[in-house]
């Protein structure tokens, strides 16, 4: 896709309503440090549009980044921050819960995975909570650029093992730094 214009149209906080919004979304959900910024700004072509920080839990709310006018790219929270409070990683859960059962454009989800981990407990129940609320998430595996050429597909079996997915299920291996797998992550956007 040809970038043009790039917005952060919408950004709700845990007592926010969920916007009802004129355009599809594709939300991007994954632990915290995982590299979720990094590919929303790696798939809007810029480089620091969406925070990136080296310290996890920086993205505490919503965000709903406008791409061409055309669709929302929406960044979630991340989960499994250590350092948050119970009462916060509580009020984020309710947070996301409520945006994938009640978003009326939403008509993808991509769950980021780090490919060189298998995947925790955590993400194995955001995996059934997005199952759960009616999507087959497109798996994100991260970082895939530190891998050697002989680890990405034995971690690619690891992580759809330890996920139990299907075996139509899609995923995709990327690195935002080397722009790698971004290609593919549009196409299953725009699908």
């Amino acid at each position: 896709m040809v970038i043009k214009k790039v917005n952060l149209d919408i950004v709700i906080g845990v007592t926010s309503k969920i916007p009802e919004t004129s355009m599809p979304e594709v939300a991007f959900a994954g632990r915290s440090n995982v590299g979720k910024s990094s590919l929303i700004n790696a798939l809007m072509n810029r480089k620091a549009y969406a925070r990136t920080s080296a310290q996890p839990g920086k993205t505490q709310t919503i965000n709903y980044y406008n791409v061409n006018d055309e669709i929302f790219l929406v960044d979630l929270p991340g989960y499994g921050y250590t350092k948050a409070s119970v009462k916060a990683k509580e009020q984020w859960g309710k947070m996301v819960e409520r945006y994938l059962k009640r978003s009326e454009k939403l008509t993808k989800v991509f769950l980021l995975i780090d490919s060189r981990r298998e995947p925790s407990a955590n993400d194995k129940m955001m995996y059934d909570w997005v199952v759960d609320s009616g999507f087959r998430p497109v798996i994100i595996a991260t970082k895939s650029d530190k891998l050697k050429k002989t680890e990405k597909e034995k971690n690619k079996r690891i992580i759809r093992d330890a996920l139990n997915m299907q075996k139509e299920d899609i995923l995709i291996l990327v690195s935002a730094a080397k722009k790698e797998g971004i290609d593919e992550v549009w196409e299953e956007i725009l699908t």
